[in-house]
């Protein structure tokens, strides 16, 4: 302790209590047990996990935005890849039937059979087209991509698909 300093009686060069915590004056700082710790200013030291109360639900709330809209894009995508799964069926079954009829019935019936397996939503922007060249018989499908829900509105590209089979003849 320099000079000059006094301290109080009862405590040692350092300013603190003799003789430890137990040397502290009965009653003070001493709460009942169901009130809790206290700190310095006199407040209740509140746990760390206590004052995160409420943090997730806030964190949640911020993150929602982008949660939905992440489900919507994956979403879109989800139609456009059966968008391209549907096309590339409608097409198939185009060229089948186109291949089982007469050269003159040919594109109706590719048109019918393309159209068939559709469900409206899809069916309703739809081109089907078949030709035949050297004995080959192609179908060319066009499906346009929907907007969220099938039946409302639609991107405003088309997924194209495409088959081919050679002609079966006649005995």
């Amino acid at each position: 302790m320099g000079p000059g300093r006094r301290t109080r009686p009862g405590q040692g060069g350092s300013g603190r209590p003799e003789g430890g915590p137990a040397a502290r004056r009965p009653g003070v700082g001493e709460l009942p047990a169901a009130q809790g710790r206290r700190g310095r200013n006199m407040r209740p030291v509140v746990p760390a996990r206590a004052r995160d109360r409420g943090q997730v639900t806030i964190e949640f709330l911020g993150m929602t935005p982008t949660i939905l809209v992440t489900l919507v894009v994956l979403w879109q995508l989800v139609l456009v890849g059966y968008t391209f799964v549907l096309a590339g069926n409608a097409a198939d079954e185009a060229v089948r039937a186109g291949t089982a009829v007469a050269p003159g019935a040919r594109p109706g019936a590719c048109r019918t059979a393309g159209l068939d397996k559709l469900s409206q939503a899809w069916a309703g922007g739809a081109t089907v087209n078949c030709t035949t060249s050297g004995g080959l018989v192609t179908a060319d499908v066009k499906l346009r991509v929907p907007l969220l829900f099938p039946g409302t509105l639609s991107f405003p590209f088309e997924v194209k698909g495409h088959a081919g089979a050679v002609e079966e003849e006649t005995d």
